[in-house]
This record gives structure tokens, C-alpha cells and sequence, in this order.
């Protein structure tokens, strides 16, 4: 049975941030002299959170799919067929977190799928993959689970944590539900490869080595003001673009939409998205300057709060957007929320 007659529904989603806000304070005590300080990429948000020492993305994931327990029952999430995951830093370089998270939640599902190229856009690359399988007939369950881990550890080495990239990530964990059901139906999902980009994100250390070669040097993100110039670039194009697509497909236009959700590296992206889809700010969610850019986590944790907040109702539509790393990948995807668990309509 294909997915058009099998509705497939993003019932709900729980989240998790690590630990204390961490203040731009903190970063300031560190900072020193760098070229790109002034660039708009890396202006500061006044928070975000970061995971703890010994604190594993299994743990972050165990945490944040608490929510979903407290309004659905344990039973949803043991008794879920598929797990998609994706964890910006894995504990272990061999292998994904999936089976891990399954263990620790107690699942036993027929499909584990660790997913590595979504990277910011890696929610709405798992709604697709879910959609995909369950409308398939693969299960009538599954769980999406993401966590990024990376600013409480690559970025707060104490050699990185002096440059201007460090004060921009957050940490963070999220977790949907997404069933086989007409409650919260997935309206159409657009992903986009741009493998042509795929080389412009690099890990840089001084004196240069292989990420995995033991030697002096910390590692951190490749940036450079030619790099920085490509990827707002492409950010605001491609954000637009799968925005608009998903839109036309549904016969809504984007100005229409009652929320927009998106990955959310810094201010510029978030204003121009927002003006790109003619959208005013209150329905666009903004949560930068309390938890910096959560990368794959961004997408649901802002969905998390906005639902809380009431700032969608059931039967309003969603627009997710995001794009990934230094833009080789981006996707968009409208739900018509169903309502949470327990809320008034």
C-alpha cells in the first residue's frame, strides 16, 4: 500500500536541554583576536546549553523521549517498529547510536536507521524516511530521534573555545512520534541533495592531520571568509526554495502557513527565511538567543516549544525547513498539526 493511501501523522515530538543556559559571558572570557569575529555568521546568542562531561547521546535521547512517555504511555515507544536516528557527534566513530537508543528505551524494532547526511535538516529527512516505510506497510510506529552534542565538546576545547565559532552552538535532543494515522497528517516532504557541496565542510587542526590521527592541535570547523560567503548563499536560496516547493505541492501559499519552523544558525538566515516567505516574526518560531544553533535538533525543539507555547492550534499547518552543513543538503516538509496530547481545542 503506497503512502498516498496510507496517512502517515507526526503526532507529537518531546525535547531535552542539557544542563544550566551557558551565558555569552562565558565565551567573552575566552575570546581572542579573530579574523572572522566580526563576520554575521558567529554573532553570539545570548545562551544555549551544553552537555554535560559524561554525558552520552544515548542519555540525551533516554531524556528527551520522557515527554513522550509522560502523554502516551511507555508502550508507544517500546512498541515502536522503526527508530531513525541521527547524533552530530556519536560515541563511537564506528558505528551509529541506534542501537543503543533502542536498547536503552527498551525497543525492539524491526528497522534501525542511523542517518548521517541530514545533518541540520536530518528531523525532516527522518519524517521522510518514516513516512516512507510506514506507508509502505514496514510498521504503523516510529520513533525519530536526534541529538546534537557537539557544542559542550568540540566547541568548548579549551583551544576552540577562543574562537568565534564556539559561542554559536548549543546542545540539545529531541524525539517524534509518527504513526499511521490521519490525526497530524504529513502533507508533502521535499528533500534535496546538492552533492556538489559536499566538500566544503572540513575539519581543520594545527599542525594539520587527518581528523582520526592522534597529534597536537584541536580540531574545529574549516571556516574561511570565502566558505562563509558560498554558504549564506546557499542557505538563503535553498531554505526558499524547498519552502516554496512543498507549499505549491500543498496549494498553500507560504505566507499562509500559521507556523514556520527552521534550523536556525544565526539571525541573518532566520530574518531573511522569514522575509523570503513574506511571513510575519510571531509566525516564524525563534529560539537562537536561548539555545544558539542546535543543528539537527533545532527543528523539533523549536516545534517542541512552539506547540507549547499554543502558538499553533490543531489543524493549523506547519512548514519545517531547514539545509545542512555547507549546503549539500536541504528539505522541507507541512504537517497539519493534530494537537497534543491532553490539550484543549
Amino acid at each position: 500500500m503506497s503512502d498516498e493511501n496510507r496517512p502517515v501523522s507526526l503526532i507529537d515530538v518531546s525535547t531535552y536541554l542539557p544542563g544550566d543556559p551557558v551565558g555569552a559571558d562565558y565565551y567573552a572570557g575566552f575570546a581572542e583576536t579573530d579574523a572572522l569575529a566580526e563576520n554575521v555568521m558567529f554573532r553570539a546568542p545570548r545562551f544555549r546549553h551544553h552537555v554535560a562531561p559524561d554525558e552520552t547521546a544515548i542519555d540525551m535521547i533516554e531524556r528527551a523521549a520522557a515527554g513522550l512517555i509522560e502523554r502516551h504511555g511507555a508502550d508507544v515507544v517500546t512498541g515502536a517498529d522503526v527508530l531513525i536516528t541521527h547524533t552530530q557527534l556519536p560515541d563511537m566513530p564506528f558505528h551509529g547510536g541506534g542501537g543503543g537508543m533502542a536498547h536503552r528505551l527498551g525497543m525492539a524494532p524491526t528497522w534501525v536507521i542511523d542517518l548521517h547526511n541530514g545533518g541540520c535538516a536530518a528531523f525532516i529527512l527522518g519524517l521522510k524516511v518514516a513516512r516512507t516505510l510506514l506507508g509502505a506497510g514496514e510498521g504503523r510506529t516510529a520513533l525519530i530521534a536526534v541529538a546534537q552534542n557537539a557544542a559542550g565538546t568540540v566547541f568548548d576545547q579549551p583551544d576552540i573555545r577562543r574562537k568565534a565559532q564556539a559561542a554559536v552552538p548549543g546542545d540539545g535532543a529531541a524525539v517524534g512520534l509518527v504513526t499511521v494515522s490521519g490525526a497530524a497528517p504529513v502533507l508533502d516532504v521535499e528533500c534535496r541533495t546538492y552533492g556538489e557541496y559536499a566538500g566544503d565542510m572540513t575539519v581543520v587542526m594545527d599542525p594539520p592531520r587527518k581528523w582520526w590521527q592522534a597529534g597536537p592541535g584541536q580540531a574545529c570547523i574549516g571556516f574561511t571568509e570565502s566558505k562563509i560567503t558560498k554558504v549564506l548563499a546557499r542557505g538563503n536560496r535553498q531554505v526558499p526554495e524547498v519552502s516554496y516547493t512543498v507549499c505549491d505541492r500543498i496549494g498553500v501559499a507560504p505566507k499562509d502557513i500559521d507556523l514556520f519552523v527552521t534550523n536556525q544558525p544565526n539571525r541573518v538566515f532566520l530574518r531573511n527565511w522569514r522575509e523570503a516567505l513574506e511571513l510575519a516574526p510571531e509566525r516564524h518560531v525563534d529560539t537562537f538567543d536561548e539555545c544558539g544553533n542546535l543543528f539537527a535538533a533545532g527543528v523539533p525543539v523549536n516545534l517542541d516549544r512552539a506547540v507549547t507555547a499554543g502558538r499553533v492550534q490543531p489543524g493549523g499547518i506547519v512548514l519545517m525547513a531547514a539545509f545542512a552543513h555547507a549546503g549539500d543538503f536541504a528539505a522541507a516538509a507541512a504537517v497539519r498539526w493534530g494537537g497534543r496530547a491532553g490539550e484543549c481545542s
